[in-house]
């Protein structure tokens, strides 16, 4: 026997479709409430063994992600290019008017060139790892130490060497930097291979290329290569202390740039292509004065900021600025005026990256940072 359908009446279809519907909300409501009920429960039992896991891996793959990320914005750039082409007539692949203009603003001046413009040299770029270099006719320890700006030492207790006798076609490990490359074993930490190899420990963790399992606290994984600038091979340490010390006084007079030490300390570190800045070492809780006459720019309090914890930007008027960092406390505000010598910006601590009580010093002109010493002096 043929079912029959339900009947529907004429006169109210529209009363009938908005019972269907509510039948359908509270259906869907409540599958929908079970649903997120059961992924709550495993999101639960599983985010703590995600969390842990993300923060022992996040210095380890810090590297991994900044490279998918930069892909991902040139992949972005490349797909954008043609829509920013048609928009923005600037950037449009008919360039014969940017052209004339360049033309017409160099005007009859030509370039010349030498004869060795298609000479290869070593690339000065910084380098994040240890590279192999053949020995070619004519190098010695000290030339290929001089080229890739490192000390002939290094090159020495890089390759194991005991002394400086090479020959054509051997190949040499040359570190990035001055110093030791260190493999990491169980239960050492910064401070236990910087002392090992002579150093500061502040050294090892300012190096960019320098991976943490954890950077605020600087754990280590064993096996990890580390490089330790400056650096020097146990067996070769000279009976005296190689480090010299280098005291400064400050506040106390200002330079003919009109500059002044911020504190009275030791330089534990000195500039460098990753290190563009001054370390002064000092007790915690040293004042520390402004270097220059200025105003007050930024104030970042309670905060990792990169690393440089609490700090405070300087504007010094004609495109320069002077920037203080590690701070334990902060005395002033935006806007502030301060007094070369005289006013006291906050106190020597450790917040940030730090392993040590010190204030970390640097000076932009223009936007880019440059070496600090030449305007203290």
């Amino acid at each position: 026997m043929r079912k029959k359908l339900p009947i529907i009446p004429i006169q109210k279809p529209f009363v009938w479709f908005l019972k269907e519907f509510a039948s359908f909300i509270v259906y869907f409501a409540s599958y929908s409430k079970k649903r997120i009920m059961v992924l709550s429960a495993l999101f639960e039992r599983s985010k703590n063994k995600l969390v842990r896991f993300f923060l022992m891996k996040r210095g380890r793959y810090n590297r991994p992600f900044l490279h998918l990320t930069t892909m991902a914005v040139l992949g972005l750039g490349v797909l954008l290019a043609p829509v920013i082409a048609e928009t923005f007539p600037l950037f449009a692949s008919d360039t014969s008017d940017l052209r004339n203009l360049a033309n017409a603003q160099v005007g009859e001046q030509s370039i010349s060139v030498g004869d060795d413009v298609f000479a290869t040299e070593t690339s000065e770029k910084p380098r994040d790892k240890t590279v192999v270099y053949a020995v070619q006719k004519g190098d010695t320890l000290s030339t290929i130490a001089k080229k890739y700006g490192i000390s002939t030492e290094t090159v020495r207790w890089a390759n194991n060497l005991t002394n400086d006798d090479i020959a054509i076609g051997d190949e040499l490990s040359i570190p990035p930097v001055t110093g030791i490359i260190h493999k990491v074993v169980s239960g050492e930490t910064v401070y236990t291979i910087a002392k090992k190899y002579d150093t500061d420990p502040q050294k090892i963790v300012e190096f960019p290329f320098n991976d943490f399992a954890n950077p605020e606290t600087f754990s280590l994984v064993a096996g990890q290569s580390l490089v330790v600038p400056d650096g020097v091979k146990p067996s070769e340490r000279p009976l005296t202390p190689r480090r010299q010390v280098y005291l400064v006084q400050g506040p106390v007079s200002i330079s003919n740039a009109g500059f002044t030490w911020p504190v009275s300390g030791g330089i534990s570190q000195f500039a460098s292509w990753y290190h563009m800045a001054l370390d002064i070492t000092a007790p915690f809780g040293t004042p520390i004065t402004a270097a220059q006459d200025g105003k007050v720019a930024v104030v970042s309090l309670g905060t990792w900021d990169g690393g440089y914890g609490n700090n405070v930007w300087v504007d010094n008027g004609n495109g320069t600025a002077t920037h203080y960092a590690h701070m334990s406390s902060v005395y002033l505000k935006p806007g502030d005026g301060v007094q070369a010598g005289k006013t006291v910006i906050g106190a020597v601590g450790m917040t940030g990256r730090t392993t040590g009580a010190h204030v970390h010093f640097e000076i932009r002109q223009n936007g880019v940072l440059v070496n600090p010493l030449p305007f203290l002096q």
